[in-house]
């Protein structure tokens, strides 16, 4: 008899006569492990994070994609947000670190010259990108690399799209890169924060609308001006025209202001043109457009002013340039420095040791102001110490630094 007949054709046995027990292999017994067979199956599929908002073909080029803090990009931004935050996060960067508190003789922070030289020319390089991401929103900094006491010798920069974090039953958070956990080795820094919410948020997420209006604005102007700076109009015809002859009117009227800009136009048989919008300021909603970007600036802890708007017309706000970079600190540098270099200590330096930035580069007054100051504070003196010491001025003053001069 053929091997398939026979596994196809039943035995006599009654089937109702015998246990279950016996049917097919032994019976498995719970928590034997002999009784489970582990097959090793394909791998499990790599996790695909959440895509940017894209176009997609046929989407009409005007419109704009949706918001999203998770995916911005850089031509998300208006030039306006994209300059305030490029300050900001240009001038943080050239105010150079420095250690306070307790140091340790033995301790090495070889990345306060540079985090990671396989990636970045120095710090600034760095803490530009740190500061970048921190204005948007958050700011993921991973360490590939510790020294013998277990601080980080080697970190950078992590775009914020690509790190997932899911937040544990405990309240603490946890971080994963292409579905690897990178929770220890990672720091995040969130502008804005909650306990219940795993991600950090920027003021640009509740400034979004404004950013889509400058956007909007903004190709508006350039839509204005490709259109050969034509206004917005009317034109009036005595008689009733059908649909047909009003597109060849207005078809008419575009095709010769666009080949004819600055010359009069000529009208007849009783058409009259009547402009909408008076003058080139109102055409191009300067007003508006500046209000906006101003509202933007404001966001982003920036002096209008600096971003070459209209200050509010009070001529108290500011006495002069060094009263404007002083206000720019303390407002808007200030807190941001503060906050992430507070978190950058915490994460990679013992406790007692901190790291700071030295507001000097941007705020420190002019030359006549300092030195009055120097001689102040040389002046008071208990007979055996200064309140400030010659060297400490040279140093601060940069006169002992040797300059090498290049002779042609």
């Amino acid at each position: 008899m053929p091997v398939y007949e026979r596994q196809l054709r039943p035995n006599g046995n009654d089937p109702a006569t015998v246990p279950p027990a016996t049917v097919g292999p032994p019976a498995a017994v719970a928590g034997d492990p002999d009784g489970v067979l582990v097959v090793d199956g394909p791998p499990a599929p790599p996790r695909i994070g959440i895509p940017p908002p894209a176009q997609w073909a046929g989407y009409p080029t005007e419109w704009a994609t949706s918001w999203s803090m998770g995916s911005q990009r850089l031509e998300d931004l208006s030039d306006v947000a994209w300059a305030c935050i490029d300050l900001n996060a240009g001038l943080m960067s050239t105010m150079p670190p420095y250690l306070t508190g307790n140091v340790p003789d033995t301790l090495d922070v070889a990345w306060l010259t540079n985090p990671d030289p396989d990636r970045y020319y120095g710090w600034d390089e760095f803490a530009k990108q740190v500061f970048w991401d921190f204005q948007t929103g958050e700011a993921f900094v991973l360490a590939t690399a510790y020294y013998a006491t277990g601080w980080p010798a080697r970190f950078h920069v992590v775009s914020p799209w690509l790190v997932d974090v899911d937040l544990n039953g405990d309240g603490t958070r946890r971080y994963t890169i292409g579905g690897a956990d990178v929770t220890d080795s990672i720091l995040h820094l969130r502008y804005t924060s909650r306990c219940e919410d795993a991600r950090g948020h920027g003021p640009l997420e509740v400034g979004r609308t404004r950013i889509v209006a400058a956007n909007l604005l903004s190709r508006y102007a350039n839509n204005f001006a490709a259109a050969g700076g034509v206004p917005t109009s009317v034109l009036t015809h005595p008689d009733e025209l059908t649909a047909a002859q009003a597109d060849e009117l207005r078809s008419q009227w575009v095709t010769a202001r666009m080949a004819q800009m600055g010359l009069p136009a000529v009208l007849s048989g009783g058409v009259q043109w009547t402009a909408t919008q008076t003058n080139p300021r109102d055409m191009a909603l300067v007003d508006l457009l500046q209000i906006n970007e101003s509202r933007i600036c404001v966001l982003l802890r920036v002096p209008p002013h600096l971003m070459a708007l209209p200050s509010g017309g009070d001529p108290m706000t500011y006495s002069n340039v060094s009263s404007l970079f002083d206000y720019h600190w303390r407002s808007g540098l200030r807190p941001r420095a503060t906050q992430v270099m507070s978190a950058l200590s915490a994460w990679a330096l013992p406790r007692g040791t901190s790291v700071e930035l030295n507001r000097d580069a941007y705020i420190q007054p002019g030359p006549l102001e300092r030195a009055q100051t120097d001689a102040i504070l040389y002046g008071i003196t208990d007979g055996a110490r200064h309140a400030k010491e010659l060297d400490e001025i040279r140093l601060a003053e940069r006169f002992d630094t040797p300059i090498s001069v290049v002779q042609p």
